[in-house]
Formats: C-alpha cells, sequence, structure tokens
C-alpha cells in the first residue's frame, strides 16, 4: 500500500478515534490509576489532587441519574428543565443537589433532592425530635411511609415540605404562591424507593 494512502487511512481512524466521546466512567477510572501511580512514586500531592477529581466525577454522575427521579409535571402543570450541582467538601461541606421548578397558572413549586450533604443532619434533627419540629411552626407528617415536616403559612399561601429519606436524602418541596395540597402531591408523586437506591 502506497504510503500517502496509509497516512491518510492513519490519520481518518486517529480523527473517528478522537470523535467519540470518552464515557465519565472511564475517565473516573483512568484519574484513579494515575493517583495510585502518583501515590506509589510519592507524589502525594497529585494523588490527592487527582482523587479529588474523581470524587468530583463520581458526584457528578450521580446527580445527572438522580435528575430523572424528580417527578414529572402534575395534571395541569408545566416543568421547567432540571437542573444538577455536585459540590465537593471544600464547599459548604459538599453534597449533590438537583431540582426542578414547576408552574401552574400563578402557583410555583419547586423541589429539590439533596444527597452526601452535612445538611442532613440538623434536617434529621428535627424530623427525629418533634419537639424541634414544632418550635419552628412545623407539623410532623408521614408521606408514603416517610417522616417529613410540614411548615405552611395559609395567609401568605407559601410553605415548605421536608422528608428525609433512607437517612441520606433531604427533599424539599417549596411553594410560593401555593396550596398545601399542591406540596403534599408533589411529595406523594416522588419514587421513594428508587431514591433509596442511589
Amino acid at each position: 500500500m502506497p504510503k500517502p494512502m496509509l497516512m491518510r487511512i492513519v490519520v481518518v481512524l486517529a480523527l473517528v478515534v478522537c470523535a467519540q466521546p470518552l464515557r465519565a466512567e472511564d475517565t473516573v477510572l483512568s484519574t484513579i490509576r494515575e493517583a495510585t501511580r502518583q501515590y506509589e512514586s510519592g507524589d502525594y500531592t497529585g494523588a490527592a489532587s487527582n482523587l479529588d477529581y474523581a470524587a468530583q466525577l463520581v458526584r457528578q454522575q450521580k446527580s445527572e441519574r438522580m435528575k430523572a427521579l424528580l417527578p414529572e409535571p402534575l395534571s395541569g402543570w408545566e416543568g421547567k428543565e432540571a437542573s444538577a450541582q455536585a459540590l465537593g467538601a471544600a464547599i459548604i461541606g459538599g453534597g449533590v443537589t438537583v431540582s426542578r421548578d414547576y408552574k401552574k397558572g400563578s402557583a410555583n413549586v419547586s423541589v429539590e433532592i439533596v444527597s452526601d450533604s452535612p445538611v442532613l443532619q440538623s434536617v434529621l434533627m428535627m424530623v427525629n425530635n418533634p419537639m424541634f419540629a414544632g418550635a419552628g411552626g412545623g407539623k410532623l407528617e408521614m408521606l408514603k411511609g416517610q417522616r417529613s415536616i410540614l411548615k405552611y403559612d395559609a395567609g401568605k399561601k407559601s410553605g415548605e415540605l421536608y422528608i428525609v429519606v433512607a437517612s441520606r436524602f433531604v427533599v424539599t418541596i417549596k411553594g410560593r404562591p401555593a396550596a398545601k395540597e399542591d406540596l403534599l402531591a408533589y411529595g406523594e408523586a416522588i419514587d421513594y424507593r428508587k431514591l433509596e437506591k442511589n
């Protein structure tokens, strides 16, 4: 085969390989392998940096997967596109957050799911201790077998519903303005069994 033809084939193959998207999973594993190599050679700073980077990639993957667990708009409602955020431990303790906003006429509801965050501990304390919930104007509720706290101001038609799932996730549903029934309906629309498996 003539050399120019061979060079063209090599260039085309290189372009095809470079055009293929690298899976995040492969990036995570290659970053961990590089961190291992750095650790073994005594480059602790580089190893720590790569491990932090790999952890952040894993959090990003988790946040993208969690977006699918946000409820679809209920009948008559419109939903915006879901958003995801994965923060490292250096930023307010870290964690994974996904959220979506919904609208029906003048009513607005937002649903947010947080995991792997220090914020979880303060909400757990409120849910597990009725005195804390009552002191903040909240009312304990059971929602699809999950412990929750509902705070609602009928005069302002606004409120918040906090649901703790498997002691690992906090679901927050806020409505401003919205009926109390809207908050509870969106709380009922979440598949908590699927969330527990994340």
